[in-house]
């Protein structure tokens, strides 16, 4: 069966975005793509806050949000569109096995988007729309307890090179 998800997991400013832009370039069919920042982007303000150190507060209701969230982008596979899923999995393993209950079913390829902390906050620093100190503090932690089909590491390799190894393992 060929893959109808694609997830790609990494703290805030690992480089998943660019990955994203350029998988849509290089795989035959069309993709669209769904992130955690599409969710808080539309929530009420008062749902997704900031800590001093960039840490994320979820307010009271994410949860229920969240699950229609992903019930919704899992019909959206299960009636034939291929997603791009770009998620930040703050609760490490627990984050990729809530969503892999939601997957049930489809063929998914759990992609790791690694960055070195440092490398990380200095693009959070350049992009200027990030909480400082919220790269650096989610860079390990999304990925702890957490298995992938397909680890890239954006440190020093470019979104395209990287794209190209998660295409290549796309069936």
């Amino acid at each position: 069966m060929s893959t109808q998800i694609i997830v790609l997991n990494g703290g805030s400013s690992s480089g998943k975005s660019g990955i994203v832009r350029c998988l849509k370039h290089l795989l035959p069919n069309p993709w669209i793509n769904l992130g955690v920042d599409d969710l808080v982007d539309r929530l009420p303000p008062a749902m997704v806050t900031f800590g001093p150190h960039g840490e994320v507060i979820l307010g009271e209701g994410f949860g229920a949000v969240q699950h229609a969230w992903t019930a919704g982008v899992a019909a959206m596979a299960r009636a034939g569109a291929y997603v791009i899923i770009d998620d930040v999995f703050l609760g490490g393993g627990a984050s990729q096995e809530r969503l892999r209950r939601h997957l049930a079913g489809l063929t998914v390829l759990w992609v790791g988007v690694r960055c070195d902390p440092e490398i990380a906050a200095a693009r959070e620093i350049a992009r200027g729309d990030r909480v400082v100190g919220m790269a650096a503090g989610q860079a390990d932690i999304v990925h702890q307890g957490v298995t992938y089909d397909v680890e890239v590491d954006t440190s020093h390799t470019e979104s395209l090179d990287c794209a190209r190894v998660i295409a290549a393992h796309v069936s």
